[in-house]
């Protein structure tokens, strides 16, 4: 059997929801293999449009054993809208939720201790098949499920699986938040190239130009990140200048993220 392949079930089709669907169907799972529960009107016309099946509620999904039911809502109302997936899954029904914050504990109340259970913590990127996700089992879940799981994220961009579900924490503050991060790099960078005499007409796209080839020279490269920028850097140049105050023990961009890290880190702690 294919791995990429159902009866899939899946609940939400906000733009999370809807980048894994797209990810799936380009990946090969059949359009007859997945189904839908999205309340919105607009957004079941949106399936309708793709044909594939989709219901404005759980009550009205047809008998069937699903292989896998991943929870695409957010984390604010998943607490209201477990209960009500109770009867749709079986014991080797294998759940995945991206709703960030979300504790596995939250869903094995609801489901039961023996349920299988995967958390994942994708990030936005994931929108364009460019995503970073986070994956944790707990100990419910078989090897053929960590394949399926693997599968079906890896659809929209690179999985990792983690040790532990404390890990979770660090993974959404940094690769969670790091979209956020870099689309600042992005705006400093250019106003730091305004400040210095450029017109914005220049520095906007030129900025955003600098970033995104970075980042796929990096992406292209086996070598490690430090051993790129010291490509960059000439002894006593203009890139060693910058990096020097860059790269301050005191002051410097390692220092200010160790610290936005951790409060991003220790802000997921309290709202979970």
């Amino acid at each position: 059997m294919n791995v990429l392949s159902g009866p899939i079930l899946l609940v939400g089709f906000g733009k999370m929801g809807a980048a894994l669907l797209h990810g799936w169907l380009d990946h090969g799972l059949l359009k007859s293999d997945v189904m839908v529960v999205e309340p919105s009107d607009a957004g079941r016309q949106g399936l309708a449009d793709l044909e594939v099946a989709a219901f404005a509620g759980p009550d009205q999904l047809p008998s069937t054993h699903y292989r896998a039911v991943i929870f695409a809502v957010k984390p604010q109302i998943i607490a209201g809208v477990l209960p009500a997936y109770q009867d749709v899954t079986t014991h080797d029904t294998l759940i995945i939720s991206i709703a960030a914050g979300t504790a596995i504990s939250r869903f094995e109340r609801t489901f039961g201790g023996k349920a299988s259970i995967v958390r994942a913590m994708p990030n936005t990127p994931a929108a364009i098949g460019q995503g970073v996700t986070a994956l944790f089992a707990n100990a419910n879940v078989s090897d053929s499920q960590k394949h399926l799981a693997e599968a079906l994220m890896s659809a929209v961009g690179l999985v990792q699986w983690l040790d532990n579900e404390e890990q979770m924490h660090a993974v959404t503050a940094m690769s969670g938040g790091g979209p956020a991060y870099v689309f600042l790099l992005i705006e400093t960078l250019a106003k730091a190239g305004m400040a210095n005499g450029l017109p914005e007409t220049l520095a906007w796209p030129m900025a955003r130009a600098t970033v995104v080839g970075s980042g796929a020279l990096a992406a292209a490269s086996e070598e490690p990140a430090a051993t790129l920028r010291c490509n960059v850097t000439s002894p006593g140049g203009t890139t060693e200048a910058a990096l020097s105050v860059l790269m301050s023990e005191d002051s410097g961009v390692q220092p200010i993220f160790d610290k936005a890290i951790k409060a991003a880190s220790g802000r997921s702690r309290e709202l979970a």
